[in-house]
C-alpha cells in the first residue's frame, strides 16, 4: 500500500514550481509589508463608499471598519495584512485608539485570547507608526 500524496502539498509544490519558472526570485518572495503599497483612503472617500453617503441612515465607515476588525480578530487574527490595513483605515475614518483596542478586546471573547493578543500586537504596531513624527 502506498501513501497518496497530500493534495494540498502537491498544489503548493506546483505553485512554487510555476513561480520559480516565471521568476526564480519569486521562490523567496514574502508578502510581509505588501499592504504598504495600498494607500490609506481619505475619510471622505471611505464614507462615500462604505458609509452613509449611499446608504443614509445606515452604518458609517468608522463603524463598518470596526466591525471588520472584529471579524478578522474572531477568525484568529491570521490575516495580518488585512488587520493592519483595517486599523489604518479605521483611524483615518475617525476611530480612536481606545475604540480599536476595545473592539479587539470584545472580539477576544469570541475568538479567544491568542487571537486577541495577535490582533492587538498588529494594531499596536500600526498605532505606533501613527505616533511617529
Amino acid at each position: 500500500m502506498t501513501d497518496a500524496p497530500n493534495p494540498f502539498a502537491a498544489m503548493m509544490k506546483m505553485g512554487q514550481d510555476l513561480a520559480r519558472a516565471f521568476n526564480p526570485a519569486l521562490e523567496h518572495f514574502t508578502p510581509k509589508g505588501f499592504e504598504t503599497l495600498w494607500p490609506t483612503m481619505p475619510r471622505e472617500m471611505m464614507e462615500a463608499l462604505w458609509g452613509r453617503t449611499m446608504n443614509p441612515g445606515g452604518l458609517d465607515a468608522r463603524t463598518r471598519l470596526l466591525l471588520t476588525l472584529t471579524g478578522l480578530t474572531i477568525l484568529g487574527a491570521q490575516a495580518e495584512a488585512q488587520i493592519r490595513l483595517t486599523v489604518r483605515h479605521a483611524r483615518e475614518a475617525g476611530a480612536t485608539k481606545q475604540e480599536i483596542a476595545e473592539t479587539i478586546a470584545q472580539a477576544g471573547l469570541f475568538g479567544g485570547v491568542p487571537a486577541m493578543t495577535r490582533a492587538m500586537e498588529l494594531a499596536t504596531a500600526v498605532l505606533d507608526e501613527d505616533a511617529k513624527p
